[in-house]
């Protein structure tokens, strides 16, 4: 049935008949409502509390290794319990300084000129150094040489159609060789114990400063000693302007091992002699 609607003359405002039904409706719900909020209320009040969330922790810092000193090589031939004891007022000069002090020493161990004649007398420290340090690799630098180079050109003679190494050639190194072989080995030891903070100080200067020279002398005595000894002429070639070993084994030595080869069979058994007799002095025992 379709509802109708009319104005009321006594009214001073317009009503809709109807709609006393709705807001009684709509009074209800917001009744409910407030009645549910209520309850809602109450029951979280009779609830215990939840307890509350834990706080999380800072995870605990990993522990700091202390970083490791790095540790220097060992030194296998400590060379310092050959040292002579010496009076406090023969101190070693600076190393720059010690010339006078170190070419005394030697000219005393090679009488007869020999010292004026082979041995540059500057900077003999760090000359001795880099000499013994160079003769294992593929050249030896001619400004730290601490010897006079040999006089005359190589000797060469035609060995069936090609050139060798001249049997004459051994002659030029003959002083070089007597001066070495008169040498007392024992004396020249003393001496390079005495000044050996000096060599160690230029050993360190050269690039290597937790290197050891006596150890490196004696690797370098070593690979002296390990030279071949060819027997017979020793072929060469001369592909520009300078000669070179036709073997290729030979030409693929050390500066120092070279040496040892254009020497001559009879001076390198001579030379070789005399290292192995200084090194004997020089390779100590491990500490």
């Amino acid at each position: 049935m379709t509802e109708t609607y009319r104005l009321d003359p006594d009214d001073a405002a317009l009503h809709l008949r109807p709609r006393s039904h709705a807001t009684r409706w709509a009074l209800m719900l917001v009744a409910l409502a407030v009645a549910a909020a209520v309850a809602t209320w109450f029951v979280r009040m009779r609830q215990p509390a939840a307890p509350p969330a834990p706080v999380a922790q800072p995870a605990a810092p990993a522990p700091q290794v202390a970083p490791q000193p790095a540790l220097a090589p060992a030194v296998e031939h400590p060379i310092e319990s050959l040292a002579p004891a010496q009076p406090a007022a023969a101190a070693l000069p600076a190393l720059d300084d010690s010339d006078a002090a170190i070419g005394d020493a030697l000219r005393a161990l090679m009488p007869g000129g020999a010292f004026e004649a082979l041995v540059y007398p500057s900077r003999l420290a760090r000359r001795i150094v880099a000499t013994i340090d160079n003769l294992p690799r593929p050249t030896v630098a001619i400004d730290a040489r601490p010897v006079r180079p040999v006089s005359g050109p190589l000797a060469v003679t035609a060995g069936q159609g090609a050139p060798a190494i001249g049997a004459d050639n051994a002659a030029r190194y003959a002083q070089y060789v007597s001066a070495l072989a008169s040498v007392d080995s024992h004396a020249l030891v003393a001496a390079y114990a005495r000044f050996y903070p000096l060599l160690q100080q230029a050993y360190r200067d050269l690039g290597y400063p937790d290197g050891y020279f006596n150890d490196r002398l004696v690797a370098v005595l070593d690979h002296l000693l390990a030279a071949p000894q060819p027997q017979g002429p020793v072929a060469l070639v001369q592909p520009k302007v300078l000669y070179e070993f036709a073997d290729p084994a030979l030409e693929s030595l050390s500066a120092g091992q070279k040496i040892m080869v254009r020497i001559g069979p009879d001076n390198e058994a001579r030379v070789k002699a005399k290292l192995a007799e200084i090194r004997r002095l020089v390779a100590t025992q491990k500490r």
